[in-house]
């Protein structure tokens, strides 16, 4: 379907909540269908996007010692099969390559699902000491995973793009300390720059990465009451270092084993971006990540146009001076009512309407996309204004994520409270649990609800003795949820 239908949105977020959210991709020129099942074009505002998230993570990585590198696509079959738990793992996920031109290959190559099987073995051949640990590497690039079937942009496509994070240390804690570090600035990508809470957790022993020791996870919760896997951190212990000999000759020359871990975060951070904030009436971004932060939209007739335009324009000169992303909208072909719906419907925060009176009076309306508030500001401190506003709007979408966050998190202690739980409200339910994973399989047949989540805080210590789903002993809290 083309991008260019009808410039408004026809679908209610609340009541066709999947149906909402294909069209405001679409009409907010952030994707369109491919014509392959399952995959996605990326238009270039949806790109940007994420550039813009890219860019953040990608800084706060290099802060932190990581260096970014690049690993081909393909990956030769007997490399995969040197991890078991990789090849059972992502089995039903790998698409091959069997032939080149007209030629059938030797050996198959898998389109990367992930790339531990292909980075481990030139770890093994970069560390040779103590001294070249730790060893940080990340790539930004796409993955393929054939088995998704019920796809959504971003969320879940067979192609998406990601970064990935390999690393190798000396000791346990060290990887320990690296695995909680990236999950920490996946919390803070979401806090901060997208303006959505997110709890951190654990992933139980058998929804735990193929072949790790330990899976860590931010996990976001979404409007219509389903979680979103924000993005993991894996502790890779040492089996994938002994699996690709990944060794070094520690400072009494003894021959060590690394531990290494994994660490990823894909564009389905913009699918949780886009379901969280946006509206009936569009797409709603926060300042941190939008393409433009304030239009400005000139109100004019014959006699006030040369007037309004030299006006709406020095505000942007100088609010792009400060370094404000800020776009003056001087097409004369559009009204500004039809501005005002196009605006809103690409999701830009702050918009300036300056008419003959505002240049009469030296002033400048100022309204918020969440919510339409509007606010008039003198013209001669319109900059650091422009900032609280932004400040204000970053301040109204975190804290509406945050209040749908609080509200649905429930406690309970029976299994048809889990069941009647997740079915009438959705969100999070927080129960005691003995760890086996037939208890979760009670709940998923019935609501399609799994474990999301395990806390590793003090809450982690379960109030109950015994587990929800069986009755026998309780070992943790569980997080029940659906999810995408």
């Amino acid at each position: 379907m083309s991008g260019e239908q009808e410039l408004g949105m026809t679908k209610s977020k609340e009541h066709q909540t999947g149906e909402w959210y294909a069209e405001l991709v679409q009409k907010a020129k952030l994707a369109d269908y491919a014509p392959m099942g399952g995959f996605i074009v990326t238009r270039p505002r949806g790109y940007e996007l994420w550039e813009r998230l890219q860019d953040h993570l990608d800084g706060w990585f290099k802060e932190t010692g990581v260096q970014n590198s690049y690993f081909p696509v393909l990956i030769p079959e007997s490399y995969l099969e040197q991890e078991k738990d990789i090849v059972e793992g992502f089995d039903p996920e790998v698409a091959w390559v069997t032939h080149g031109g007209h030629d059938e290959l030797e050996e198959r190559l898998a389109v990367r699902p992930t790339s531990e099987s292909i980075i481990t073995p030139f770890m093994s051949q970069w560390v040779r000491s103590y001294r070249d640990l730790p060893l940080q590497l990340n790539q930004w690039c796409s993955v393929i995973r054939w088995e998704a079937t019920e796809t959504k942009p971003f969320f879940r496509t067979k192609e998406f793009l990601w970064q990935e994070g390999h690393t190798a240390h000396a000791t346990e804690d060290d990887a320990m300390d690296e695995v909680m570090m990236r999950l920490g600035q996946y919390e803070q990508l979401y806090e901060d720059v997208l303006a959505i809470p997110v709890m951190r957790g654990r992933k139980p022993d058998h929804d735990k990465f193929p072949g790790a020791n330990k899976t860590t996870t931010v996990e976001a919760l979404m409007p219509d009451g389903k979680s979103v896997q924000g993005g993991t951190s894996h502790h890779l212990g040492q089996s994938f270092a002994e699996a690709y000999d990944v060794t070094f000759t520690d400072e009494d020359e003894e021959e060590q084993t690394a531990w290494t871990t994994s660490w990823g975060l894909s564009w389905r951070a913009l699918g949780a971006l886009i379901m969280t904030h946006s509206d009936d009436q569009g797409l709603v971004l926060p300042p941190a990540l939008a393409p433009e932060q304030v239009v400005v939209v000139p109100i004019y007739n014959d006699d006030t146009r040369e007037d309004v335009l030299q006006y709406a324009n020095e505000v942007a000169a100088e609010l792009q001076e400060d370094g404000v992303r800020v776009h003056v909208d001087d097409r004369d072909e559009r009204n500004p009512g039809f501005k005002f719906n196009e605006w809103e419907l690409k999701g830009v925060p702050v918009r300036f309407e300056i008419g003959g009176y505002e240049v009469e009076d030296e002033e400048v309306t100022v309204v918020h996309r969440p919510d339409g508030e509007e606010v008039v500001e003198d013209r001669a401190d319109i900059v650091e204004a422009t900032n609280e506003h932004l400040d204000a709007v970053y301040d109204k979408l975190y804290e509406a994520a945050e209040e749908n966050l609080e509200e649905n998190v429930r406690e309970v202690d029976e299994v048809n409270e889990i069941l009647g739980t997740i079915g009438q409200h959705g969100g999070y339910v927080k129960t005691p649990w003995c760890g086996d994973e037939a208890c979760e399989e009670v709940v998923k047949e019935k609501v399609h609800a799994e474990i999301v989540m395990l806390p590793m805080n003090e809450e982690a210590e379960p109030d109950a003795d015994e587990c929800t789903m069986c009755g026998d002993e309780a070992t943790e809290i569980a997080y029940f949820a659906k999810s995408y």
